[in-house]
């Protein structure tokens, strides 16, 4: 696992979209008055992002969106890393075409990267069925997230792995200002939320409550990559889980210790 890398391609207005019908009624986004204006923040960047990185390190991370209405991310994206891949629609009701660049552009990567082990996916359009097909055979494991409401069932029975945004997806800060303010401050972070962060993202990915030792410190260093046991007056991973001891439930597995979070 430690070895696997990850490419994110995210279809971002569609997911935005999608969640501002879900909000304000099916078609909502769609009426003008809405969609050339600048955007509230819906989409749990960093909740998203935590997920891909579950797969292996994030080594491509690019998003797809006419980012002049969406200023209001602007702080998420950054934090993560992400290329924004901008998009004009070539007509005020015209679809912006991320589907089809967005596709090229997987297609390419997969050609001139060939360590890439699986493919994530942020969108439930139909029309990235095609893709799936092209990501399969060239022997790469795809991962599809979507909304309920909007994703199309072919497309999400074609990958290897879906999961519906909502499923996972946690509350989000409201404001920009709150979240940059918060970015300025550098701080050691509280360990047990960092290993309860891990787990929490293995076992959704996995379906599992117990969750093998050797594979949570891998995901930590993706959440996080100053983490160090050191900060915490620890030498090695199992010391600090030691630590914590109280707020985790630990079993000898087959191969390794099993690590589950207290209820």
């Amino acid at each position: 696992m430690d070895n696997d890398t990850v490419a994110v391609y995210w279809d971002f207005e569609n997911l935005h979209a999608s969640l501002y019908d879900a909000k304000n009624g099916s078609g909502s986004y769609g009426k003008k008055r809405v969609r050339g204006k600048s955007q509230e923040i819906l989409i749990d960047v960093q909740t998203l992002y935590d997920f891909a990185a579950t797969y292996g390190n994030v080594a491509i991370n690019k998003a797809y969106c006419n980012w002049q209405w969406f200023a209001q991310y602007r702080h998420a994206l950054l934090k993560n890393a992400i290329e924004l891949v901008q998009i004009f629609p070539p007509g005020a009701s015209a679809k912006n075409g991320a589907d089809i660049k967005l596709s090229l552009d997987v297609v390419e990567d997969i050609l001139r990267f060939p360590h890439i082990a699986s493919i994530l996916i942020i969108g439930g359009d139909s029309d990235f069925i095609p893709l799936a097909q092209k990501i399969k055979a060239a022997g790469k494991e795809l991962i599809g997230v979507g909304c309920r409401a909007s994703t199309n069932q072919h497309w999400a029975n074609s990958c290897s792995d879906f999961k519906y945004y909502e499923s996972f997806a946690s509350e989000i800060q409201t404001t920009e200002e709150s979240a940059e303010s918060e970015s300025e401050t550098i701080v050691v972070k509280d360990a047990p939320e960092l290993i309860k962060k891990a787990i929490k993202q293995i076992s959704k990915r996995n379906g599992e409550d117990w969750v093998v030792k050797a594979a949570i410190r891998p995901v930590i260093k993706r959440l996080d990559p100053t983490f160090d046991e050191s900060n915490y007056s620890c030498s090695t991973f199992t010391d600090l889980l030691d630590k914590y001891k109280d707020q985790f439930l630990i079993k000898k597995g087959e191969h390794d210790h099993l690590v589950s979070l207290k209820k």
